[in-house]
């Protein structure tokens, strides 16, 4: 599989999301939204398959392709929702995101050579970062969620709606984030002999963490303060963008960071 396929596979999983996402507004086509929706899923997992068969090695040690993951699991969250609370607007936002990713490995792919170091040979390094987009995929669609409870003037009823969604998708969110630490650990003592060294990636990713579970607590022991929550929301995204690709140009990584994507 040549990475040129990319646009073909990725604009044949679009129409069909497209089309789910169609037939999810014009309400009784539920059971056809979501073929739509699983055969797009699948023409983008082949699209995945293919290129991890022709690197020889997952697709994963890059930022474009990381991004390639997380343009999957976007939408397959939103098809997770939409099956499990049938909110006909899911689909569109988390189809428009995928799109954004998309578009940015198109333009930018950041796909390179097939020759994996030692450190990256290990059994648990696709497990953790697999786990890590997939966490970053489901707090990246309660982060949109909250940025619109503070743009758009919801109805009570839908906010408290909405903010139930984030709380959900963090809870979840923080739950895969703490597996893919905890997979990252076992993974540092194999290749480097210790569980944790401070190095900007595990820092940032600590913090990351930390904050989630400062939002979970707030929204358990003060509900009300939707506003202030979806503000944490906003800010723990930030943190983890610097978790992500931020720690990519602090002068300690690329000094000595284990984790700088190359």
């Amino acid at each position: 599989m040549q990475w040129d396929y990319f646009i073909g596979f990725s604009l044949s999983s679009l129409a069909c999301w497209t089309i789910a996402a169609i037939l999810a507004y014009k309400g009784n086509e539920f059971k056809k939204s979501v073929f739509f929706m699983v055969v797009g899923l699948i023409i983008f997992a082949a699209f995945i398959a293919g290129m991890w068969i022709s690197l020889e090695r997952p697709p994963l040690t890059t930022m474009g392709e990381t991004r390639l993951w997380y343009s999957f699991f976007l939408p397959l969250v939103g098809l997770v929702i939409y099956i499990k609370r049938k909110y006909k607007w899911i689909l569109s936002l988390t189809i428009l995101l995928s799109v954004v990713f998309i578009c940015i490995n198109i333009f930018n792919p950041e796909i390179h050579h097939k020759i994996l170091m030692p450190a990256l040979q290990s059994i648990w390094f696709i497990p953790h970062v697999v786990v890590y987009i997939f966490a970053y995929s489901l707090v990246g669609i309660a982060t949109v969620n909250a940025l619109l409870i503070l743009i758009l003037r919801y109805n009570p009823e839908k906010e408290i709606s909405i903010m139930h969604l984030c709380d959900d998708l963090v809870n979840f969110g923080t739950a895969f984030l703490t597996i893919g630490l905890l997979l990252g650990s076992i993974w540092a003592k194999e290749a480097w002999g210790r569980f944790w060294s401070w190095d900007p990636k595990e820092t940032w990713a600590a913090a990351t963490v930390i904050i989630y579970l400062i939002y979970i607590h707030l929204r358990y022991h003060n509900p009300t303060e939707r506003k202030i929550a979806a503000f944490i929301l906003i800010f723990a995204f930030i943190i983890l963008q610097m978790c992500w690709f931020g720690v990519n140009y602090l002068p300690s990584a690329k000094e000595g960071g284990l984790h700088v994507y190359r």
